[in-house]
Protein backbone atom coordinates (compact mmCIF):
# COMPACT_ATOMS: atom_id res chain seq x y z
CA UNK A 1 0.00 0.00 0.00
CA UNK A 2 1.50 3.44 -0.98
CA UNK A 3 0.54 5.72 2.00
CA UNK A 4 1.02 9.46 1.91
CA UNK A 5 1.15 11.65 4.88
CA UNK A 6 0.41 15.38 4.67
CA UNK A 7 1.69 17.36 7.96
CA UNK A 8 3.22 20.58 8.80
CA UNK A 9 5.66 19.33 10.93
CA UNK A 10 8.15 16.34 10.44
CA UNK A 11 11.47 15.03 11.53
CA UNK A 12 14.08 16.46 12.78
CA UNK A 13 11.36 19.35 14.17
CA UNK A 14 10.59 17.44 17.59
CA UNK A 15 7.29 17.84 19.55
CA UNK A 16 4.10 15.60 20.61
CA UNK A 17 2.84 15.37 16.88
CA UNK A 18 5.82 14.91 15.22
CA UNK A 19 6.71 12.06 17.27
CA UNK A 20 3.42 10.32 16.60
CA UNK A 21 4.07 10.36 13.10
CA UNK A 22 7.51 9.71 12.77
CA UNK A 23 6.79 6.54 14.91
CA UNK A 24 3.29 5.82 12.87
CA UNK A 25 5.60 6.12 9.13
CA UNK A 26 8.50 4.58 10.43
CA UNK A 27 6.07 1.70 11.52
CA UNK A 28 4.00 0.95 8.38
CA UNK A 29 7.40 1.24 6.82
CA UNK A 30 8.63 -1.56 8.42
CA UNK A 31 5.53 -3.46 7.62
CA UNK A 32 6.47 -3.21 4.00
CA UNK A 33 4.16 -0.33 3.00
CA UNK A 34 5.52 2.54 0.86
CA UNK A 35 5.29 5.30 2.78
CA UNK A 36 5.90 9.24 1.59
CA UNK A 37 5.83 12.33 4.13
CA UNK A 38 5.29 15.86 2.91
CA UNK A 39 6.08 18.40 5.69
CA UNK A 40 7.36 22.04 6.00
CA UNK A 41 11.12 22.45 5.32
CA UNK A 42 13.10 23.85 8.57
CA UNK A 43 15.83 25.31 7.87
CA UNK A 44 19.53 23.56 7.33
CA UNK A 45 17.23 20.27 6.17
CA UNK A 46 17.41 18.53 2.66
CA UNK A 47 14.91 18.46 0.16
CA UNK A 48 14.83 15.06 0.11
CA UNK A 49 15.61 12.36 2.22
CA UNK A 50 14.95 8.70 3.17
CA UNK A 51 15.21 7.90 6.59
CA UNK A 52 14.28 4.56 8.23
CA UNK A 53 12.54 3.31 5.21
CA UNK A 54 10.36 6.84 4.83
CA UNK A 55 10.75 8.84 1.85
CA UNK A 56 10.42 13.14 3.18
CA UNK A 57 9.73 15.64 0.76
CA UNK A 58 9.88 19.29 2.52
CA UNK A 59 8.30 22.36 0.79
CA UNK A 60 10.35 25.74 1.17
CA UNK A 61 8.12 27.83 3.42
CA UNK A 62 10.42 31.06 3.50
CA UNK A 63 10.42 29.65 7.60
CA UNK A 64 6.86 29.45 8.31
CA UNK A 65 4.55 26.68 9.10
CA UNK A 66 1.70 28.49 7.91
CA UNK A 67 2.83 29.20 4.52
CA UNK A 68 2.66 25.38 4.41
CA UNK A 69 -1.43 25.12 4.12
CA UNK A 70 -0.89 27.19 0.39
CA UNK A 71 2.48 25.75 -0.86
CA UNK A 72 1.81 22.62 -0.22
CA UNK A 73 -0.93 22.20 -2.68
CA UNK A 74 0.79 21.75 -5.66
CA UNK A 75 3.28 18.64 -4.36
CA UNK A 76 0.55 17.65 -2.43
CA UNK A 77 -1.45 17.02 -5.49
CA UNK A 78 1.34 15.69 -7.34
CA UNK A 79 1.56 12.94 -5.01
CA UNK A 80 -1.59 12.16 -4.46
CA UNK A 81 -1.76 10.54 -7.60
CA UNK A 82 1.10 7.47 -6.96
CA UNK A 83 -0.87 7.32 -2.93
CA UNK A 84 -3.78 4.82 -2.05
CA UNK A 85 -4.66 6.80 1.17
CA UNK A 86 -3.65 10.19 2.23
CA UNK A 87 -3.53 10.91 6.10
CA UNK A 88 -3.04 14.64 7.45
CA UNK A 89 -3.68 16.11 11.03
CA UNK A 90 -4.92 19.24 12.23
CA UNK A 91 -4.16 22.06 11.72
CA UNK A 92 -2.19 23.12 8.37
CA UNK A 93 -1.58 20.31 6.51
CA UNK A 94 -5.24 19.25 6.34
CA UNK A 95 -6.28 21.86 3.62
CA UNK A 96 -3.82 20.65 1.52
CA UNK A 97 -4.22 17.06 2.21
CA UNK A 98 -8.13 17.68 1.31
CA UNK A 99 -7.28 19.66 -1.95
CA UNK A 100 -5.11 16.53 -2.88
CA UNK A 101 -7.19 13.84 -2.10
CA UNK A 102 -10.68 15.65 -3.39
CA UNK A 103 -8.67 16.10 -6.94
CA UNK A 104 -7.15 12.08 -6.94
CA UNK A 105 -10.17 10.59 -5.74
CA UNK A 106 -8.03 9.18 -3.01
CA UNK A 107 -9.53 8.49 0.56
CA UNK A 108 -8.67 10.92 3.29
CA UNK A 109 -8.00 10.46 6.77
CA UNK A 110 -7.46 12.89 9.56
CA UNK A 111 -6.24 12.26 13.09
CA UNK A 112 -7.80 14.99 15.46
CA UNK A 113 -5.78 15.63 19.03
CA UNK A 114 -8.38 17.85 19.93
CA UNK A 115 -11.39 19.96 19.44
CA UNK A 116 -11.17 23.64 20.74
CA UNK A 117 -14.12 25.03 19.27
CA UNK A 118 -16.56 26.84 21.71
CA UNK A 119 -13.69 26.46 24.12
CA UNK A 120 -11.64 29.19 22.62
CA UNK A 121 -13.39 32.19 25.08
CA UNK A 122 -12.30 30.19 28.27
CA UNK A 123 -8.56 30.03 27.06
CA UNK A 124 -5.47 32.24 29.38
CA UNK A 125 -3.84 35.55 27.98
CA UNK A 126 -5.35 36.08 23.98
CA UNK A 127 -7.72 38.98 23.15
CA UNK A 128 -10.83 38.98 22.32
CA UNK A 129 -10.94 38.96 18.67
CA UNK A 130 -7.88 36.17 18.89
CA UNK A 131 -9.65 34.16 20.47
CA UNK A 132 -13.11 34.77 17.72
CA UNK A 133 -10.26 34.29 14.85
CA UNK A 134 -9.06 31.14 15.92
CA UNK A 135 -12.53 29.92 16.72
CA UNK A 136 -13.60 30.62 12.84
CA UNK A 137 -10.51 29.21 11.54
CA UNK A 138 -10.86 25.92 13.01
CA UNK A 139 -14.23 25.74 12.31
CA UNK A 140 -13.54 26.00 8.62
CA UNK A 141 -11.04 23.14 9.10
CA UNK A 142 -14.02 21.19 10.07
CA UNK A 143 -16.38 22.58 7.33
CA UNK A 144 -13.62 20.39 5.12
CA UNK A 145 -14.83 16.79 5.02
CA UNK A 146 -12.94 13.57 5.59
CA UNK A 147 -13.39 10.14 4.85
CA UNK A 148 -12.76 8.99 8.19
CA UNK A 149 -11.86 10.68 11.85
CA UNK A 150 -8.97 9.46 14.31
CA UNK A 151 -9.03 11.10 17.38
CA UNK A 152 -6.50 10.28 19.89
CA UNK A 153 -8.57 9.78 23.10
CA UNK A 154 -12.25 9.55 23.70
CA UNK A 155 -12.75 12.45 25.22
CA UNK A 156 -11.43 13.76 21.49
CA UNK A 157 -13.92 11.55 20.40
CA UNK A 158 -16.85 13.08 22.30
CA UNK A 159 -15.83 16.72 21.08
CA UNK A 160 -15.68 15.70 17.79
CA UNK A 161 -19.26 13.75 17.70
CA UNK A 162 -20.17 17.48 19.42
CA UNK A 163 -19.79 19.59 16.68
CA UNK A 164 -21.72 17.41 13.92
CA UNK A 165 -19.53 14.35 13.04
CA UNK A 166 -21.05 11.27 12.30
CA UNK A 167 -20.01 8.58 15.34
CA UNK A 168 -19.59 6.08 11.99
CA UNK A 169 -16.78 7.82 10.80
CA UNK A 170 -14.78 8.37 14.34
CA UNK A 171 -12.55 5.25 15.35
CA UNK A 172 -10.47 6.16 18.58
CA UNK A 173 -6.68 5.33 18.67
CA UNK A 174 -4.52 6.61 20.94
CA UNK A 175 -1.03 7.63 20.83
CA UNK A 176 2.14 5.43 21.62
CA UNK A 177 4.68 5.96 23.88
CA UNK A 178 8.04 4.61 22.74
CA UNK A 179 8.65 2.53 25.83
CA UNK A 180 12.07 1.17 25.23
CA UNK A 181 13.48 4.95 24.52
CA UNK A 182 11.10 6.25 28.40
CA UNK A 183 13.47 3.81 30.44
CA UNK A 184 15.89 5.68 33.13
CA UNK A 185 17.77 4.15 36.10
CA UNK A 186 19.11 5.86 38.92
CA UNK A 187 21.96 6.34 37.03
CA UNK A 188 20.47 9.17 34.81
CA UNK A 189 18.15 10.53 37.88
CA UNK A 190 21.51 11.08 40.26
CA UNK A 191 23.29 12.27 37.00
CA UNK A 192 20.92 14.96 36.16
CA UNK A 193 20.14 15.75 39.73
CA UNK A 194 24.01 16.58 39.99
CA UNK A 195 24.16 18.59 37.24
CA UNK A 196 21.65 21.16 38.21
CA UNK A 197 22.67 20.54 42.08
CA UNK A 198 18.98 19.39 42.83
CA UNK A 199 18.84 17.93 46.71
CA UNK A 200 15.37 18.28 48.35
CA UNK A 201 12.54 17.37 46.84
CA UNK A 202 11.78 18.18 42.86
CA UNK A 203 8.81 18.51 41.27
CA UNK A 204 9.06 19.13 37.38
CA UNK A 205 6.81 20.24 34.65
CA UNK A 206 7.44 20.63 30.79
CA UNK A 207 6.59 21.50 27.53
CA UNK A 208 5.41 24.50 25.51
CA UNK A 209 3.87 27.32 26.83
CA UNK A 210 0.55 27.26 25.19
CA UNK A 211 -2.59 28.84 26.42
CA UNK A 212 -4.16 25.72 27.19
CA UNK A 213 -0.95 24.21 29.18
CA UNK A 214 -1.54 25.95 32.27
CA UNK A 215 1.94 26.31 33.32
CA UNK A 216 1.08 29.53 34.84
CA UNK A 217 -0.95 27.97 37.71
CA UNK A 218 1.81 25.82 38.38
CA UNK A 219 3.93 28.68 39.15
CA UNK A 220 1.99 30.38 41.25
CA UNK A 221 1.94 27.31 43.35
CA UNK A 222 5.43 27.46 43.76
CA UNK A 223 5.39 29.96 46.53
CA UNK A 224 2.46 28.09 49.02
CA UNK A 225 4.81 24.68 48.15
CA UNK A 226 7.76 26.35 49.52
CA UNK A 227 6.36 27.15 52.90
CA UNK A 228 5.53 23.70 53.44
CA UNK A 229 8.43 21.82 51.73
CA UNK A 230 11.68 24.22 52.06
CA UNK A 231 14.04 21.94 50.37
CA UNK A 232 11.78 21.57 47.04
CA UNK A 233 12.33 23.03 44.20
CA UNK A 234 10.44 23.76 40.79
CA UNK A 235 12.11 22.21 37.34
CA UNK A 236 10.37 24.12 34.52
CA UNK A 237 11.87 22.79 31.10
CA UNK A 238 9.89 25.44 28.83
CA UNK A 239 9.93 25.29 24.63
CA UNK A 240 11.30 28.92 22.90
CA UNK A 241 9.64 27.95 19.67
CA UNK A 242 8.98 31.72 18.61
CA UNK A 243 5.65 30.66 17.83
CA UNK A 244 5.53 30.70 21.71
CA UNK A 245 7.47 33.24 22.40
CA UNK A 246 4.87 35.94 24.16
CA UNK A 247 3.80 32.83 26.29
CA UNK A 248 7.37 32.24 27.36
CA UNK A 249 8.15 35.49 27.97
CA UNK A 250 4.84 36.01 30.17
CA UNK A 251 5.47 32.98 32.58
CA UNK A 252 9.10 34.61 32.94
CA UNK A 253 8.02 38.02 34.07
CA UNK A 254 5.02 35.80 36.51
CA UNK A 255 8.44 34.25 38.19
CA UNK A 256 10.38 37.61 38.41
CA UNK A 257 7.26 39.29 39.65
CA UNK A 258 6.81 36.27 42.28
CA UNK A 259 10.01 36.44 43.26
CA UNK A 260 10.19 32.82 42.20
CA UNK A 261 14.17 33.16 40.80
CA UNK A 262 15.45 30.90 43.42
CA UNK A 263 12.74 28.40 43.84
CA UNK A 264 12.13 27.52 40.16
CA UNK A 265 14.85 26.08 37.64
CA UNK A 266 14.47 27.32 34.09
CA UNK A 267 15.31 25.14 31.47
CA UNK A 268 15.44 25.14 27.70
CA UNK A 269 14.23 22.00 25.83
CA UNK A 270 16.62 19.18 26.53
CA UNK A 271 17.54 16.51 24.11
CA UNK A 272 15.09 13.93 23.27
CA UNK A 273 17.49 11.58 24.28
CA UNK A 274 17.98 13.15 27.64
CA UNK A 275 13.88 13.55 28.12
CA UNK A 276 13.65 10.34 30.13
CA UNK A 277 16.92 11.58 32.71
CA UNK A 278 14.96 14.38 33.41
CA UNK A 279 11.86 13.15 34.03
CA UNK A 280 13.21 10.18 36.22
CA UNK A 281 15.33 12.70 38.59
CA UNK A 282 11.46 14.36 39.44
CA UNK A 283 10.06 13.27 42.66
CA UNK A 284 7.22 14.47 41.08
CA UNK A 285 5.87 15.30 37.72
CA UNK A 286 3.20 18.18 37.14
CA UNK A 287 0.84 18.61 34.23
CA UNK A 288 -1.35 22.05 34.62
CA UNK A 289 -3.23 21.56 31.66
CA UNK A 290 -6.59 23.36 31.16
CA UNK A 291 -7.26 20.57 27.60
CA UNK A 292 -5.11 17.99 26.51
CA UNK A 293 -6.16 15.87 23.44
CA UNK A 294 -3.83 13.06 24.84
CA UNK A 295 -1.29 13.74 27.17
CA UNK A 296 2.06 12.85 26.33
CA UNK A 297 3.52 14.39 29.56
CA UNK A 298 1.00 11.97 31.92
CA UNK A 299 1.98 8.78 29.84
CA UNK A 300 5.77 9.52 29.96
CA UNK A 301 6.15 9.85 33.47
CA UNK A 302 4.01 6.57 34.25
CA UNK A 303 5.97 4.95 31.88
CA UNK A 304 9.09 6.16 34.22
CA UNK A 305 6.90 5.00 37.17
CA UNK A 306 7.02 8.75 38.54
CA UNK A 307 4.17 9.96 40.65
CA UNK A 308 1.88 12.32 38.36
CA UNK A 309 -0.56 15.48 39.38
CA UNK A 310 -2.87 16.49 36.60
CA UNK A 311 -5.65 18.35 36.13
CA UNK A 312 -8.96 16.43 35.84
CA UNK A 313 -9.48 17.69 32.09
CA UNK A 314 -10.31 16.10 29.13
CA UNK A 315 -8.20 12.90 28.46
CA UNK A 316 -6.16 13.56 30.73
CA UNK A 317 -7.95 11.03 32.95
CA UNK A 318 -8.19 8.66 30.41
CA UNK A 319 -4.44 8.43 30.14
CA UNK A 320 -3.15 8.81 33.72
CA UNK A 321 -2.41 5.63 35.12
CA UNK A 322 0.33 4.38 38.43
CA UNK A 323 0.71 6.67 40.92
CA UNK A 324 -1.37 10.29 40.23
CA UNK A 325 -3.52 12.81 41.87
CA UNK A 326 -6.29 14.31 39.69
CA UNK A 327 -6.70 17.90 40.41
CA UNK A 328 -9.22 20.88 39.33
CA UNK A 329 -7.70 22.90 36.56
CA UNK A 330 -6.74 26.72 36.86
CA UNK A 331 -6.29 26.47 40.84
CA UNK A 332 -2.85 26.83 42.28
CA UNK A 333 -3.82 25.82 45.78
CA UNK A 334 -5.09 22.45 44.40
CA UNK A 335 -1.86 21.78 42.25
CA UNK A 336 0.29 22.74 45.95
CA UNK A 337 -1.74 20.83 48.28
CA UNK A 338 -1.72 17.31 45.77
CA UNK A 339 2.32 18.23 45.39
CA UNK A 340 2.79 17.84 49.09
CA UNK A 341 0.59 14.86 49.34
CA UNK A 342 2.94 13.56 46.76
CA UNK A 343 5.78 14.38 49.18
CA UNK A 344 4.12 12.62 51.82
CA UNK A 345 3.71 9.75 49.62
CA UNK A 346 0.16 10.29 49.91
CA UNK A 347 -1.54 9.38 46.39
CA UNK A 348 -3.82 6.89 44.38
CA UNK A 349 -2.07 3.90 42.37
CA UNK A 350 -3.98 2.28 39.29
CA UNK A 351 -2.42 0.07 37.01
CA UNK A 352 -0.31 1.00 34.73
CA UNK A 353 -1.94 1.67 31.21
CA UNK A 354 0.23 0.85 28.18
CA UNK A 355 0.05 2.55 24.89
CA UNK A 356 2.03 0.38 22.65
CA UNK A 357 3.22 1.41 19.11
CA UNK A 358 2.04 -2.03 17.71
CA UNK A 359 -1.42 -0.95 19.18
CA UNK A 360 -1.52 2.34 17.17
CA UNK A 361 -0.45 0.84 13.93
CA UNK A 362 -2.98 -1.96 14.13
CA UNK A 363 -5.86 0.97 14.67
CA UNK A 364 -4.71 3.15 11.46
CA UNK A 365 -4.44 -0.03 9.09
CA UNK A 366 -7.96 -0.90 9.97
CA UNK A 367 -9.18 2.58 9.05
CA UNK A 368 -7.45 2.45 5.81
CA UNK A 369 -8.38 -1.30 4.68
CA UNK A 370 -12.19 -0.06 6.21
CA UNK A 371 -11.80 2.83 3.62
CA UNK A 372 -10.48 0.46 0.42
CA UNK A 373 -12.49 -2.27 1.49
CA UNK A 374 -9.58 -4.87 2.34
CA UNK A 375 -8.19 -6.11 5.57
CA UNK A 376 -4.42 -4.89 6.03
CA UNK A 377 -1.41 -5.94 8.07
Amino acid sequence: MNILFVVENYYPHIGGVEVIFKNLAEGLAAKGHKVVVLTHRLKGTKRHEFVKGVTIRRVDCFGSRYLFTFFAIPEARELAEKADIIHTTTFNGAPPAWVAAKSSGRPLVITVHEVWIGMWKRLGDMSWLGKRMHDFLERMIYLLRYDFYAAVSESTKKQLIRIGIPEKKVKVVYNSVDYEHFKAGNKGREKIRKKHALKGFVYLAYGRPGVSKGLEYAVRAVKIIKKNIPDSKFVLILSTDPAYRKQYRKILRLIRKLKLLGDIVLLPPVKWKELPNYLKAADCIVVPSLAEGFGYTAAEAAALDVPVVATDTTSLPEVVSGKHILVKPKSPVAIAEAVEDVYRHKFKVKKKKLFRLEDNIKGYLEIYGQLLNKKLK
